[in-house]
């Protein structure tokens, strides 16, 4: 059985956290930019197609799903009803839902002083459990990049495209980080790339 190396782990704990958060800034930026009129707009097609609204509430209740099943010991933001659910409501619950996320991934890969109580990663109840690693932070990222091209999708063909500095923006992660909190940036450590330790 192989096991991982502690100070590897520890900075893909620090990592994900910044990471997590970069995730969640790029969710606000497209709420706060996008037209209130395509917030409850009904997507064209005759196959039903969540709105944006249930898309935003979606991602909010998945992760509290992810944090209540995952990490119990951690505080779970109250769920949303995407029938009655406003931009400014999203974007709150999202920030309350992206708090507990970074705390669990920070105790599942090890960047936080305190003994992790995350044994296992449960995405939802029929799901089979998976240990702790990265591949718990990049199964949340994909999750919530699928639904922000849904939602970038569907703004586009209700005639509401979000601003060309929005949905290119969510792509300028040097900036990203920088908005985030991150002086210069993921990788770097006094103006030179750090490699990623492998043993």
């Amino acid at each position: 059985m192989t096991t991982r190396q502690p100070k590897t782990h520890t900075q893909l704990g620090r990592a994900a956290v910044q990471i997590f958060a970069a995730n969640d800034y790029m969710n606000q930026m497209l709420i706060e930019h996008l037209d209130p009129a395509a917030w409850t707009a009904k997507p064209p097609g005759k196959t039903p197609t969540r709105t944006i609204a249930a898309i935003f509430t979606h991602l909010h209740n998945v992760r509290c799903k992810w944090v209540r099943l995952t990490a119990p010991h951690l505080k779970v933001p109250p769920q949303l009803n995407r029938r009655h659910c406003t931009p400014r409501q999203a974007r709150t619950a999202l920030a309350e839902s992206a708090a507990p996320c970074a705390e669990m991934l920070a105790e599942a890969l090890g960047g936080c002083e305190k003994a992790s109580r995350v044994e296992k990663f449960l995405r939802d109840g029929w799901a089979r459990p998976w240990p702790p690693g990265p591949e718990m932070l990049c199964y949340m990222l994909a999750h919530e990049a699928h639904h922000r091209g849904q939602v970038c999708m569907l703004a586009h063909q209700l005639g509401f495209p979000l601003p060309k500095e929005v949905a290119y923006g969510i792509w300028n992660w040097e900036k990203l980080w920088k908005d985030c909190g991150s002086p210069v940036g993921l990788g770097y450590k006094g103006g030179t790339i750090q490699p990623t330790p492998t043993e």
